[in-house]
């Protein structure tokens, strides 16, 4: 089998490394099969996409849709880098997988519009499958409606022209998508166990994304109701495309 790639962009080790082996974990790959680049590290280098069963992007503590005299020279390189490459996969029907971060890329292709609107807080959150979510191989065994962990500052409001819509919840309509046939992007996080993100909000509790002194509220949060489903996702998404 091809290995996967998998483009990481935390610069916290720890972050980082778990993250890796939550994707080896629920993807049910072993590390050879699996490889990682840390985009924030260094430039992305040469990648022929056939070397690849497909391509994922984990999450990022990047917001595309912050004002470009605000981000760092790595976030702008980052992003540009990664708005080539998907491009790129799209038009040659490459498998990809883009998990909260992947949404800030593939949302914007062919003028799509991702922005602040539809920020949620993290917590869990009830997610529905549309009618071509529900018959979407990606997305087989997952119930018509399941809880997905979300925690993010923008989201995609505009689809891009001719996406496919598969998930949304009321306060983020646009939860999970599909732009072609082989291209996907999920607004929650289908890598995320309960440890998985605990661990997360702990490291990033002085980023934004809640108020530091709301650390145990957002754990306790967290841990209300059980988030076993969308892990199926990236299961799918490995038993379709390894080749």
């Amino acid at each position: 089998m091809k290995p996967f790639l998998l483009l990481a962009s935390r610069a916290e080790d720890d972050v980082a490394d778990a993250e890796y082996a939550a994707f080896l974990r629920f993807g049910g790959l072993e590390e050879r099969e699996l490889h990682r680049v840390r985009l924030e590290a260094a430039p992305l280098p040469e990648l022929p996409l056939d070397a690849w069963s497909g391509v994922v992007v984990g999450g990022s503590p990047f917001t595309s849709s912050d004002p470009e005299e605000g981000k760092s020279p790595t976030q702008r390189r980052v992003e540009a880098e990664l708005e080539a490459l998907v491009a790129e996969v799209v038009a040659r029907g490459v498998p990809f997988l883009g998990a909260c971060y992947g949404v800030g890329t593939l949302g914007r292709l062919r003028g799509g519009v991702v922005d602040r609107t539809y920020a949620e807080p993290v917590g869990p959150v009830q997610v529905h499958l549309t009618a071509a979510g529900s018959s979407d191989l990606v997305l087989a065994g997952l119930p018509a409606t399941f809880t997905a962990f979300v925690g993010h500052k923008e989201a995609c409001r505009r689809l891009p022209t001719g996406a496919t819509l598969l998930a949304s919840s009321p306060s983020c309509p646009v939860q999970m998508f599909r732009v072609g046939e082989h291209a996907y992007a999920t607004q929650f996080h289908p890598e995320l166990d309960l440890a998985g993100v605990v661990h997360r909000v702990e490291v990033y509790r002085d980023s934004g994304y809640f108020a530091p002194n709301e650390l145990d509220e957002v754990v306790a949060r967290l841990g209300t109701v059980p988030v076993d489903q969308p892990h199926r996702i990236l299961a799918n998404f490995v038993e379709r495309y390894a080749r």
